[in-house]
């Protein structure tokens, strides 16, 4: 059963809240975390990007990077632009985006669970991205930034969480730049925060959502601790991890589309030939169009979009690695017939989220960087869900959750 734990959490001041949550760490390069960190020494851009404060040319990976994480972070605390809660408390966090609004419980996870399988997960992780961020981790001796979990929806917390929002203000309010509503309170009502901990027990599994890596990171750091500490009781902040939980009803992953820069020596007709026998295609014009249904692709090439529609017998709908649609066009396009077969490396081929929309798979082949670009229908959750829980992985880049979670309204500290 799933382990929820109150925190004295590490916040900013209010009115400098908005200037210092960031995106994270993984969704801009350094250049574009020194254009938006420009001028914003609140930002947490300077903790988690640290070389932004360095010359341009550094090893993003050298002991110094690190070390000037460390630095800011105690200069942030040291100005008061961190302050640590003096209790425990959970906290919620609401985004809002194209005018809904989910709800989410931050508190801490467990190590335990991470290491049981309670916290499941559905994407394989790479060990120098682990190591990157379990060093992060391992010297400011804090979880900087909070994970995206999932769990299965259960009413009396929805209706907790609904009573607690509409009878208290919330801490942080803000939209920022991106137009996406940031909304934080503070649960300061014990008796709440324990009732909620109380459900959570008795919640079996919650879902990695997002941030494979730096749940990864955060977990092996705590085990680390407690293998190295003669004097472990099991209830040492290390021994927990931050995260904000979202009920598995109130999110929406949006599609994750795929870009390809040749034909692999076919020409545009041989391509749709081959492409014939295993989808039945529909030419759409040159008006961007969008798959609807599960087992629809749409593919832009020379100008045009088509539909392709897979044919019976390419998919196993009984299997849950074998009725993902990242599944169909990886096997039966990219590698059968485009010669790519690993995902992870292969040059060839880019990824694009959907929320750049379909107009930017449109923009990198006519610009002649990419020949041809494949747009997907979203995994649902439940797909996520029933992956997660029989112990499979899913092919690289097929989920994509918006909006992403700010961080920096909350850091767990370790110590």
């Amino acid at each position: 059963m799933a382990i929820l734990k109150a925190f004295k959490g590490l916040r900013p001041p209010k009115e400098i809240a908005k200037d210092l949550a960031s995106r994270p760490y993984d969704v801009l390069n350094s250049q574009e975390a020194r254009e938006e960190a420009a001028g914003n020494f609140y930002s947490l851009l300077h903790i988690i990007k640290p070389e932004i404060d360095l010359p341009a040319d550094i090893d993003v990976h050298s002991q110094e990077v690190y070390d000037k994480a460390l630095e800011n972070f105690t200069k942030f605390r040291d100005e008061g632009w961190l302050v640590q809660d003096e209790e425990e408390y959970l906290y919620i966090y609401a985004q809002t985006m194209n005018g809904k609004t989910q709800y989410g419980i931050v508190g801490c996870a467990a190590v335990e669970d991470y290491m049981n399988n309670v916290i499941k997960k559905h994407e394989l992780t790479r060990p120098d991205k682990e190591e990157d961020r379990m060093k992060h981790v391992r010297i400011n001796s804090a979880n900087i930034e909070p994970v995206f979990f999932s769990f299965p929806a259960v009413k009396e917390i929805d209706d907790i969480i609904e009573k607690y929002v509409k009878e208290n203000d919330p801490e942080y309010d803000f939209t920022a730049n991106d137009g996406f509503g940031h909304h934080f309170w503070v649960i300061r009502d014990k008796a709440v925060n324990d009732r909620i901990i109380e459900l959570f027990a008795d919640i079996p599994s919650t879902y990695v959502a997002d941030g494979h890596h730096r749940t990864a990171a955060a977990a092996l750091v705590g085990n680390e601790r407690k293998k190295n500490n003669p004097n472990h009781t099991g209830d040492e902040e290390y021994n927990f991890f931050l995260a904000v939980h979202f009920p598995d009803d109130q999110l929406t992953i949006i599609d994750y589309n795929r870009v390809v820069k040749d034909l692999y020596g076919l020409s545009n007709e041989e391509f749709l030939a081959k492409l014939s026998e295993v989808f039945t295609i529909e030419d759409k014009g040159s008006e961007i169009y969008k798959p609807e249904m599960l087992h629809e692709f749409s593919m832009y090439l020379d100008g045009k979009w088509y539909a392709l529609k897979a044919k019976e017998g390419t998919f196993d709908d009984s299997d849950p690695i074998g009725v993902l649609d990242v599944t169909i066009l990886s096997k039966h396009v990219l590698d059968n017939i485009l010669g790519i077969k690993d995902l992870r490396r292969d040059k060839r081929i880019d990824f694009v989220g959907g929320i750049r929309g379909l107009g930017e798979l449109e923009k990198r082949v006519d610009s002649g960087e990419m020949k041809v670009a494949f747009a997907l229908y979203p995994v649902s959750m439940q797909q996520l869900i029933d992956i997660a829980d029989t112990g499979n992985i899913m092919p690289p880049k097929t989920t994509w959750f918006e909006p992403k979670l700010r961080s920096g309204l909350v850091i767990h500290l370790l110590d």
